[in-house]
């Protein structure tokens, strides 16, 4: 693409057309809705059913499959099912030391190009992180996992991999036999091919989907709120004081996990929130086929999904110069949120921050994330 170009070159104009016909008829602030709740019932609904995916309740049968002790933590490795065809990998981080039940976070990892980890993306591992990981955790998150600062917050924290991420990541042949099981001993260079292999393979992945009859954003957010299923079951937990956070692809994860489930009392949603329209230009190849949900734009806009969980808490944090997303977007984005929380009369309830920085989650960043859920999630002392 020539710089100045839109990524679809010559066809741009026809297809912004097409665009400028959106309406979002089901957002709030184009509609007269008796109040919140009926804005969340008639979105979630429409949601849900692009979802096309809608499997039959669960029993999450959870297994411990590892459990390991520091003298901050107690982390374990489970599985658990989230549909009777898929058992799902996650780590949970029970903070030592302290009353409980406690709050829990729910904790969405990213995508970063990184297909070979997934919940190691945001939790301290088993042995120390490998030099790949360590080099993923510089780039996308200043070093920190994310999960650990909260647990040294209180909070019990859970991630899982998300489909195709992690333990969930396609493998081919003798990759078992050559790469071995555990991603967490791979080389650098070893991770950089396999990342650039299932990269290229993500159209082959949403295309079989479509063919399945399914989409991959219904199959992330499925196992997104049946996480929380899960999570609210553990003795630890206070299912009154649930929180989720996530960066990029854990972000869009956040808006739509934040969204759609009410169990979730305060969320943050970092580096993936904009108005779509605008990105239809030049931001279309910078995102991954999950962030693709075909049809959601004829009824609503993101921030009216993420919006649908007004009155609760809700901050959003942006990257001043993140090159993954137009300005315009970004500031439209939330000054319709902030329309949204005052039509509710919950002004108090909605924070935005702009950061001067590119696409990260730097860790003032996360402090500023993590104080504004201990402020929501955390009883007044």
């Amino acid at each position: 693409m020539h710089k100045g170009e839109s990524d679809i070159g010559t066809l741009f104009p026809a297809i912004k057309g097409l665009a400028d016909q959106c309406r979002y008829p089901l957002s709030w602030l184009e509609r007269d809705y008796s109040g919140p709740e009926a804005y969340r019932r008639a979105v979630r609904e429409k949601v849900l059913e692009l979802f096309h995916y809608a499997p039959p309740p669960v029993d999450p049968a959870p297994e411990v499959v590892d459990r390991w002790e520091t003298p901050e933590y107690v982390q374990e490795k489970i599985l658990f099912s989230t549909t009777p065809w898929f058992r799902v990998p996650a780590y949970v981080l029970i903070p030592k030391g302290r009353k409980g039940p406690r709050p829990a976070i729910v904790d969405v990892h990213s995508h970063g190009g990184s297909f070979v980890f997934g919940k190691e993306k945001v939790m301290p591992v088993r042995g120390g992180d490998s030099a790949a990981l360590t080099k993923f955790r510089i780039e996308n998150y200043e070093g920190r996992p994310t999960s650990l600062a909260l647990c040294r917050r209180g909070y019990v924290v859970i991630s899982i991999d998300c489909f195709y991420f992690g333990e969930r990541r396609t493998l081919f042949g003798d990759d078992a036999q050559k790469y071995g099981v555990s991603q967490l001993k791979y080389s650098v260079e070893d991770v950089e091919h396999l990342n650039h292999r299932a990269s290229a393979g993500e159209a082959t992945l949403a295309k079989s989907l479509c063919w399945a009859g399914v989409t991959w954003q219904g199959i992330a957010s499925w196992d997104d709120m049946r996480t929380v299923d899960y999570l609210v079951t553990r003795p630890e937990v206070d299912p009154s004081r649930v929180g989720c956070v996530g960066i990029s692809m854990g972000g869009w994860r956040s808006d739509f996990l934040a969204g759609l489930d009410d169990r979730i009392q305060c969320a943050v949603a970092v580096g993936w929130m904009s108005t779509l329209r605008p990105m239809i230009r030049a931001h279309v190849d910078t995102h991954s086929f999950m962030h693709f949900l075909s049809g959601l734009t004829s009824f609503v806009d993101l921030p009216d999904v993420l919006g649908c969980r007004v009155p609760k808490p809700l901050m959003v944090q942006e990257c001043s110069r993140d090159e993954l997303f137009p300005m315009e977007g970004m500031k439209e984005a939330v000054t319709k949120l902030g329309a949204i929380y005052a039509k509710a009369g919950a002004t108090d309830k909605f924070l935005s921050r702009f950061y001067d920085r590119p696409h990260i989650f730097g860790l003032d960043m996360q402090e500023d994330a993590f104080d504004w859920l201990d402020r929501w999630l955390k009883p007044a002392l």
